[in-house]
């Protein structure tokens, strides 16, 4: 089997990847370990930059996302008993965010190629990629047999425990690496979301947050040990904790509903460079991991998309190679404001093991100041909606 670019990973960068390729005119073939029904319910994060909502309306797969997708103007910060709200259109020229689950974007995208004859091999695992240098292969099971895929490129989209990562030689890859003392436990409910908007709120007893999926189904999270037993923690106590953490002095209340899903998500930072190693690339969670408090993990992805995608296109097109050979320091350059980001809005809003008053107080100063600064609230505002990209994607 032979294609142009080889893609391990059906998840948001692969599927996006193929599909900006299609429309260019260059082949492509995606591997996916697990099934179609596999990826297309498993519930991840739910925030689009505006960059990643427009690409994905501009490339032809964005109609449900205009039709179901909740547009988000703002957020608000809580702490002390009080909400202070970050308005992003004000502070953006008009900019704004879009809840729309992972598992959708997956779902659109999977459908789109299917549509036009994309090939998506599901229940396809890599176990090897050869040549980087030369003639790219990649070899895969599939249906009980082995087979290879030669390509002209590899996309490595196969996430922090795929092959493609460690394929580069261990005296070229640099690791750079933090893991938080926390982590979150989140729950899926059956509930009307308490606000229009996100409500990130920080607390004596630690972080919490009150995000959504549609009108219907809330998403929500605490911050708790690494090692904590989801088993020990009832609907009850989850409740009981959220509320706790939530209260305003003016009486605001959190609603409970049936809780749908729950579980524990650990914290890190992550970055592997480069992101090239002969003819084969890094693209999201392979190269990069960020903690979920910035909402940055699949939005980080699409950009690293956006940039192979241009690269290729030029080297298709005019046997340029100046944006393959630079593109680990092109995505770089991104990977580490966004990784500065959201270790600052996870620093901010978490308590730390062992913090004193001292450190407690720190945190509250930070979030006055976020919250009182017209230039400060900008900061946050601006890269909560995203950075901006050099050029327009179209």
């Amino acid at each position: 089997m032979r294609t142009q670019v080889g893609i391990i990973g059906a998840g948001p960068a692969g599927l996006m990847l193929s599909h900006l390729l299609h429309l260019q005119g260059i082949e492509s073939v995606v591997l996916e370990s697990r099934s179609q029904e596999y990826i297309e319910q498993r519930v991840r994060a739910g925030v689009l930059e505006k960059g990643t909502a427009d690409l994905m309306i501009e490339s032809g797969v964005g109609a449900r996302l205009q039709r179901e997708g909740l547009i988000h103007h703002g957020i608000e910060l809580r702490f002390g008993g009080a909400g202070h709200r970050i308005d992003f259109a004000d502070l953006t020229g008009g900019k704004s965010i879009t809840v729309y689950a992972q598992h959708e974007v997956i779902k659109d995208l999977v459908a789109a190629r299917a549509a036009a004859g994309g090939k998506i091999f599901f229940e396809a695992e890599a176990v090897s990629v050869h040549d980087l240098d030369t003639q790219p292969k990649i070899r895969f099971q599939h249906g009980g047999a082995t087979e290879t895929l030669d390509c002209d490129f590899i996309a490595g989209c196969d996430g922090f425990h795929g092959i493609c990562r460690n394929a580069i030689p261990p005296e070229v890859l640099r690791i750079h690496e933090r893991v938080y003392p926390f982590a979150w436990l989140g729950i899926l409910a059956k509930v009307k979301p308490a606000s229009d908007e996100l409500i990130y709120t920080y607390h004596d007893r630690g972080f919490s947050l009150l995000s959504m999926r549609s009108p219907e189904i809330s998403r929500l999270y605490l911050q708790c040990d690494p090692d904590e037993n989801i088993a020990e923690w009832s609907d009850d106590r989850i409740w009981t904790e959220l509320r706790t953490r939530m209260a305003t002095r003016d009486g605001w209340m959190l609603a409970d509903g049936p809780i749908l899903q729950k579980g524990i998500t650990p914290m890190r930072s992550f970055v592997a460079e480069p992101m090239r190693h002969g003819k084969m690339f890094l693209l999201g969670d392979a190269a990069h991991i960020v903690p979920p408090t910035g909402a940055k993990g699949l939005n980080l992805a699409v950009a690293d998309v956006r940039v192979l995608t241009r690269s290729l296109l030029d080297f298709y097109r005019h046997g340029a190679t100046s944006g393959l050979d630079h593109y680990s320091d092109t995505c770089l350059r991104r990977v580490w404001k966004v990784q500065r980001f959201s270790w600052w809005m996870t620093s901010m809003l978490h308590r730390f093991p062992n913090e004193d008053s001292f450190q407690h107080h720190l945190h509250l100063a930070e979030l006055d100041y976020v919250t009182s600064s017209r230039a400060q609230a900008t900061a946050l505002a601006e890269n909560y909606v995203g950075l901006p990209f050099d050029e327009p994607y179209s």
